[in-house]
């Protein structure tokens, strides 16, 4: 069995280039890692709310963010991103005219229930929620929120309550409290949130690729790899 196959021997091998107390970090970080719950950006153009949105999905545990540009390209802000999206799948939707159905299209034939945040007369509350199967959250600009194809092809809608004047949060504050309550719930309710094994292999390698100084070479070397 070549490593292409089995990653197994080639994470063993890749692990005797990082330290003991890294390597056991990135184990504890895994076993957190979800692709239950997924975020869904369209056209966030703003580098340092689009750097805190992937910090806080790298926070709570979400590994894939699902990136629509539509007529915004997204930027990171290093210094706010803090490397955040070293440990994320990021999937870029940016080919062409129909992004938007693309991705979505993509995510309910995975499975996934599609749930715009934006204030609507189906709503329900983040407590409310249901979280009996994946769930993609769909989120939009600050200042003119999720496109109507979004909303179009949503399959239910959520809401922060606000006690305010002002009408919505900042879409990094609405991503973490989302996340926030959202993650916690999918952990006590004993939801089916925890990867696949063999997931769990393919992110521990590529974590490790990202980790170990010229892992390229040193997989080049590695007995029986082509």
């Amino acid at each position: 069995m070549t490593p292409l196959s089995d990653p197994q021997p080639l994470i063993d091998y890749l692990a005797g280039f990082i330290t003991p107390r890294r390597l056991k970090r990135m184990r504890e970080v895994l076993e957190g890692r979800t692709r239950y719950i997924t975020v869904v950006l369209e056209d966030i153009f703003q580098p340092q709310n689009a750097s805190a949105v992937l910090r806080s999905c790298e926070c709570f545990g979400v590994q894939d963010v699902h990136i629509i540009e539509n007529r915004n390209a997204f930027e990171v802000n290093p210094e706010v991103a803090l490397g955040a999206s070293k440990w994320l799948s990021l999937h870029h939707y940016r080919e062409g005219g129909e992004n938007t159905q693309t991705c979505l299209r993509q995510l309910k034939n995975k499975g996934y229930r599609l749930v715009a945040t934006s204030p609507h007369r189906d709503d329900c509350l983040l407590e409310e929620l249901p979280l009996d199967q994946k769930t993609a959250l769909l989120f939009g600009t600050e200042l003119q929120g999720l496109s109507q194809a979004a909303l179009d092809r949503a399959d239910g809608f959520v809401r922060i309550p606000m006690r305010g004047f002002t009408e919505s949060f900042n879409i990094s504050v609405s991503v973490a409290i989302c996340l926030y309550h959202l993650s916690r719930r999918l952990r006590e309710d004993g939801a089916d949130w925890p990867l696949p094994g063999g997931e769990k292999q393919a992110l521990m390698l590529e974590w490790m690729k990202k980790s170990v100084r010229h892992s390229d070479q040193l997989i080049g070397r590695f007995p029986g790899f082509s």
